[in-house]
């Protein structure tokens, strides 16, 4: 097979680069078939096109539904050029070879994400380009098959090397990326569909994903990895512009996703979270976002060194120069001021990511984790109520502890379980997270509450007067008891333990307020 490029079908949604590779086919005497726009721009290009109607002999019917459908098209894509029966056929019906096939398919995502009503929706499903598309990669022995515009320069580049043909090896890549793009063509349709009719966990489910960056190396320098994106129109680290910095590392990514999705839940005052492994290790609202940084330092400063800074608000000047004070390793926020980003290019290492908007934590949404031989599929943890809180001891919490213990329950969700969080005046005290009993998250928490006090000159653990957020309920009293030992007013937790009424006595006895929320938020 000399993969000599002498015919090409060229039918295309996206545009983007074809005039300048149907003038390259057409400087290499190619012969152009095409449809429909795309024959129209190339025409007008001045590159010469056959029209696919007049190749076939039959017009395109059913407003264009049926154009390339055709014996004479998928003849030609998929006849084996040295396979004597597949010739003589040609030859019996008047068929001729088309040696590439350069199609991208309707745009059905965009179509979907712009709002479109149901039928406008099935009508940008593609028919007849997955169609070709597959048949030309199934017969990439033969057939050049390209899907995507940045590979027309690859393509260009290789019949130059190669006097107007293409390798083998060559064609067997570009079939590779065909079954790719008509594999995740087909993913958003079923996933669509799926929720018009409502079906959240259907029968079978494909996972999708557009390759974005090579990644060094995953969790370790020894384990390959990559950053695929789904299509997702969420602000964050997926959809963020970088303005500057070294290239993310996958830890890089994970923890900066964790560090914006935790801050994108406050929108009413400015707001920081600095997260490290994972995990916040400093939370707070301010007057502003300086303040905000600082008081989110406070909780921890030590954890926070090559941490990840989240922003709500535009960053400024003031919270710029204060956050190069120590090592950071992203910053991230929907914008940025010119003074903020002069500050932070001084900072060649620093990322500076910007995402244009706040996620909305409301908005439904799945999250995949993987197994050996399976995946977890499981809604958002995307739910926080206020409006189900029971007040279950003697004393009600006062209107500032219950603003703290709503701020805590919330800085929770994002917090390995076991977690326990410390807030006082909105800003958190003491994390504990992660561990295997609720009791060590307790006093990890207490004791990092006490460590920032000292190291801060305070006379008394900012503990003290604090509210306490549990993630799950208390199997026991020893957690809420160490949470009073350490100076803590208020309990918020989901309750639903066999002791509960154990646990509420405990509280009692020690004049502690505790509201139960009904809503557990393990994170594992």
């Amino acid at each position: 097979m000399s993969g000599k490029i002498k015919r090409a079908l060229i039918s295309v949604s996206d545009k983007s680069g074809m005039i300048e590779l149907g003038q390259y086919l057409a400087e290499k005497n190619v012969e152009i078939l095409s449809t429909g726009g795309s024959a129209k721009a190339l025409r007008d290009a001045g590159v010469p096109v056959i029209e696919v109607a007049d190749h076939t002999g039959f017009p395109e019917i059913m407003d264009g539904r049926v154009k390339t459908l055709q014996p004479s098209i998928h003849g030609g894509l998929l006849a084996i050029r040295d396979n004597d029966e597949h010739v003589k056929s040609m030859a019996e019906h008047g068929i001729k070879p088309i040696d590439m096939l350069v199609v991208n398919l309707y745009p059905f995502v965009q179509t979907v994400a712009s709002g479109a009503d149901f039928d406008t929706c099935i009508e940008n499903i593609d028919i007849g380009g997955p169609a070709m598309i597959r048949a030309a990669a199934k017969n990439h022995r033969d057939v050049s098959v390209v899907v995507d515009p940045d590979d027309y320069h690859r393509v260009m580049a290789e019949m130059d090397a190669h006097d107007g043909a293409t390798t083998s090896a060559f064609r067997k890549k570009l079939a590779a990326t065909a079954y790719a793009r008509t594999g995740s063509y087909d993913a958003a349709i079923s996933t669509w569909f799926a929720d018009q009719v409502d079906d959240t966990f259907p029968h079978r489910i494909v996972v999708s994903g557009a390759l974005k960056q090579h990644l060094r190396y995953g969790e370790n320098p020894h384990q390959s990895a990559a950053f695929y994106t789904t299509g997702e129109h969420r602000p964050g680290v997926a959809t963020a512009a970088q303005l500057q910095g070294k290239e993310l590392s996958y830890n890089n990514l994970n923890d900066t996703d964790a560090a914006f999705e935790l801050v994108s839940e406050f929108s009413g005052r400015p707001t920081c979270a600095i997260i490290k492994h994972a995990n916040p290790c400093g939370v707070a609202h301010g007057a502003n976002l300086l303040e905000a940084y600082e008081r989110a330092l406070q909780c921890d400063q030590t954890s926070a060194f090559g941490g990840i800074i989240a922003l709500n608000r535009t960053l400024d000047g003031a919270a710029a120069r204060k956050i190069t004070k120590i090592f950071t390793e992203v910053i991230i926020a929907p914008d940025a001021d010119e003074e903020a980003r002069t500050i932070i290019a001084a900072k060649q290492n620093l990322r500076l990511l910007l995402t244009g908007a706040m996620a909305d934590p409301t908005t439904p949404g799945m999250t995949i984790r993987t197994l050996s031989g399976g995946i977890l599929l499981q809604k958002r943890d995307n739910e926080l109520t206020d409006e189900d809180l029971k007040v279950v001891t003697k004393r009600a919490p006062s209107d500032k502890e219950m603003a703290d213990l709503l701020f805590a329950f919330t800085v929770c969700k994002h917090v390995k379980s076991n977690a326990i969080i410390y807030v006082k005046d909105g800003a958190t005290v003491g994390i504990g997270a992660g561990q295997m009993s609720r009791i060590d998250s307790s006093r990890i928490a207490a004791w990092k509450a006490q460590e920032q006090g000292l190291a801060a000159d305070l006379t008394e653990s900012p503990a003290i007067g604090s509210v306490v957020a549990s993630d799950a309920f208390f199997p026991f009293a020893d957690g809420l008891i160490a949470a009073a030992e350490a100076g803590a007013t208020a309990i918020i937790q989901p309750g639903g333990s066999m002791r509960d009424d154990e646990v509420i006595a405990a509280a009692d006895e020690r004049g502690l307020a505790m509201v139960f929320s009904g809503m557990r938020h393990f994170k594992h």
